[in-house]
């Protein structure tokens, strides 16, 4: 972030030693997250919903942190989509974030459930090419690896 927005994050910073119920980066990500909601998937800058943060938020978490994304939230303290609502609404109350008169933290309850949206299970695939995972067609499973071969089979 540019140096014309210091203050801003210091006053994140401010928030998180009063709040602290989410780290510094969780706020950031949010701030990451509503930048990619407006150019990449409402393609123009200007206010967006709850429920269009929250699938923004959805979107770039799956493509920032693949199948690891549910264990980033659980590290940050953050399980449900009403967490996101927290945190945007502390923001909103700081003045570091806007809001119009129809906007409500409950915009944000029961947006997705976390464990399906962010399952590794089902993102793994959509993030990995599953013939880099599958092993060679013409492997022995039971021999070493050449390079392994070539050391007497001590590889460390």
């Amino acid at each position: 972030m540019p140096d014309s927005e210091e203050p801003e994050l210091e006053k994140i910073r401010q928030l998180v030693r009063e709040d602290g119920r989410y780290p510094f980066e969780a706020y950031i990500f949010v701030y990451q997250a509503l930048e990619y909601t407006t150019t990449k998937l409402v393609g123009e800058k200007r206010h967006v919903s709850g429920r269009e943060l929250l699938d923004g938020i959805r979107r770039f978490a799956i493509d920032a942190f693949g199948p690891l994304a549910l264990m980033v939230f659980k590290h940050w303290g953050v399980r449900k989509t009403e967490d996101w609502g927290e945190m945007v609404w502390s923001l909103v109350q700081r003045e570091l974030m806007g809001k119009t008169a129809e906007d409500r933290k409950e915009d944000f309850a029961d947006g997705y459930a976390f464990e399906d949206a962010f399952s590794p299970e089902r993102l793994l695939p959509e993030t990995l090419n599953a013939r880099e995972l599958a092993p060679p067609a013409h492997s022995n499973h039971r021999e070493l690896p050449r390079a392994a071969r070539a050391t007497g089979g001590t590889t460390l």
